[in-house]
């Protein structure tokens, strides 16, 4: 049996408490003026997620994001996403119909795809999500490119995601690609999270946000 260290700090150690709090916390500093009502919820899982409140002045939710997610959700739909931290991320006991979670990311011809196309493999994992992305939900955190890369083929007529999580990380390729989520008028109910700042754990946040009950 191993043995408690003397305790040498002063803390909350009740896990529920802290669960509370937290979110009382998020709710108190968080300006959900502009975020849909029924998308609150999402808004306060992502700030909770990263700790910070300013998240929602760069959060941008389409108003039929909430209802059509749910609802791919409960209709068993799978979830398609960029990478394993992203897929990693999701809670899959809250999924409300053991839905699946899919990454090809470390598929054997993605790196084929990748070299003749002259693009990554987060891209070219894309390519191989298929028919069965039609009615699905995507969650991109990591990868630009997956998501520039959706986008094209949604606009040369391929399968249509019932919604789109695009909230991609980092310097280059990152806040254009969520602008051209925003702008893009495949009328795709979508989040995404202006400038820089995303990250896998935000894109999991959000269908976990979905999946689950509201704080």
């Amino acid at each position: 049996m191993t043995t408690r260290p003397l305790r040498r700090y002063t803390y909350c150690a009740d896990g529920p408490q802290i669960y509370r709090e937290s979110f009382a916390i998020v709710r108190a500093e968080t300006d959900l003026s502009g975020i849909p009502a029924d998308a609150e919820h999402v808004a306060v899982r992502m700030v909770h997620t990263c700790g910070q409140p300013d998240l929602t002045a760069d959060l941008r939710i389409h108003p039929d994001f909430v209802r059509a997610g749910r609802a791919a959700l409960l209709a068993g739909a799978p979830i398609f996403v960029d990478s394993t931290m992203v897929a990693a991320g999701i809670t899959r006991r809250r999924l409300p119909a053991a839905n699946e979670v899919i990454c090809h990311l470390n598929d054997l011809r993605v790196p084929e795809l990748a070299a003749a196309w002259g693009t990554t493999r987060s891209a070219a994992a894309v390519s191989l999500w298929g028919d069965r992305l039609d009615g699905a939900m995507v969650a991109v955190g990591n990868a630009p490119t997956a998501l520039f890369h959706l986008l094209e083929q949604i606009s040369e007529g391929g399968p249509r995601p019932a919604g789109i999580v695009g909230v991609p990380v980092g310097f280059v390729g990152s806040a254009e690609s969520k602008q051209a989520l925003i702008e893009h008028d495949a009328g795709i109910p979508y989040v995404a999270v202006t400038g820089r700042r995303g990250g896998a754990a935000l894109a999991a946040a959000v269908i976990n946000a979905l999946a689950g009950r509201p704080e």
